[in-house]
């Protein structure tokens, strides 16, 4: 026959809860008390064995609890956390008042003059009725306390995960724009030191390879800075490095690129192809004296897109120590094995292995992104 009474969360500091849904989820709590105390006196104190009223008392007197502790709480403490000595003394104040105005209010609902039923539940088991009421509106208050600590506790762990994810994410872009930079001089160094050698001897080729290179740094410049591109972009990308690379090698290089239509708006991280295509001609073809072929093609499985670059180069024979792992040891390599690890963890993958019967063909495995 005691109402819940409840601390609120905001007896605590200020938490992410919505006031509204707070105090809806105390009043569903004070109900159930309520109703639970309704039938420890029907059925457990025998103080009367009419059920319905006894609701109505213990309604009327657990609603009264619940709005003088949560306006006493907002009106004396506000926003803070009350100490909790204070608060139970409180309590035991505003129990007494409760239930003197929940009888008295029960009384109204229930038409029956103060001097009859409820003066029965004051002089029979008055005593009884007060303990009751007090030791449920400690009871409650007490968890609701508990309850909201875990809440700001919660509230505060969820703040942290969010912090270190941002700080985890800008890490990592970081981390992205620095591989990225250190692929870009790699190709670089190789074209001008090429360039610089044709100047003197072939002023025209020279020419020809510094307008491609103008072309290719064009195409690179808004691919290298950015987070994502389509494989439309990354091959028309690998097509003007290509272009490029078969100026310095004349007739010892021939290439092709292989992208179905349905493929071309594919979103994947940039430059990750182009690595691979140098490797294969640093690595390759351009230790080889006839040169080779270079095909690079695009392909789903599933939820797979697989990306390969072969060529027919030297192969993996002309360094007995290389693995996929060791292949990896080149900058290139190198850097796409932790780019993939830090973009897709283990969803992604790179494999290198013999293309029979001349070269190596280096794949790609990436999740398909929408």
């Amino acid at each position: 026959m005691k109402p819940s009474t409840t601390l609120p969360p905001n007896a605590l500091p200020p938490t992410a809860e919505p006031l509204a849904r707070r105090l809806l989820r105390t009043l569903y709590i004070n109900l159930g008390i309520d109703v639970m105390c309704a039938v420890i006196v029907t059925y457990v104190m025998r103080l009367s064995d009419q059920f319905l009223p006894n609701l109505v008392f213990s309604l009327c007197i657990g609603l009264t609890a619940m709005v003088l502790i949560e306006a006493g709480r907002s009106l004396v403490w506000r926003n803070a956390t009350p100490p909790k000595v204070h608060f139970l003394a409180y309590i035991l104040v505003a129990a007494g008042i409760a239930q003197f105005i929940g009888i008295r209010l029960a009384d109204l609902l229930l038409g029956l003059p103060t001097d009859n039923f409820s003066s029965m539940y004051m002089n029979v088991s008055g005593l009884g009725l007060i303990i009751l009421t007090v030791s449920v509106c400690v009871g409650a208050t007490l968890f609701f306390w508990n309850l909201s600590t875990l809440a700001e506790l919660r509230n505060q762990a969820a703040t942290e995960r969010a912090r270190a994810a941002a700080v985890e994410k800008q890490a990592l872009q970081a981390q992205l724009q620095m591989l990225q930079a250190q692929i870009e001089p790699h190709m670089l160094f190789n074209t001008l030191a090429t360039l610089q050698s044709l100047i003197a001897l072939d002023a025209p080729r020279a020419q020809q390879m510094l307008d491609q290179l103008i072309q290719f740094l064009r195409a690179s410049l808004s691919s290298s800075r950015i987070e994502q591109t389509t494989l439309a972009q990354e091959f028309s990308l690998m097509e003007a490095y290509l272009e490029l690379m078969s100026l310095r090698m004349g007739s010892r290089l021939s290439f092709e690129l292989q992208l179905p239509a349905a493929l071309r708006d594919t979103v994947i991280a940039p430059m990750l192809l182009q690595p691979l295509v140098e490797n294969a001609i640093k690595h390759g073809l351009e230790p080889k004296i006839e040169g080779g072929r270079i095909e690079v093609s695009a392909s789903r499985q599933g939820q797979l897109l697989l990306l390969d670059v072969s060529d027919t180069g030297l192969g993996l024979a002309a360094e007995p120590q290389q693995t996929p792992a060791s292949h990896g040891s080149h900058i290139g390599l190198s850097n796409i094995h932790e780019r993939l690890q830090a973009l897709y963890g283990a969803q992604a993958s790179l494999s290198v292995k013999p293309n029979m019967p001349h070269g190596v063909i280096a794949q790609l495995q990436l999740p398909v992104l929408s």
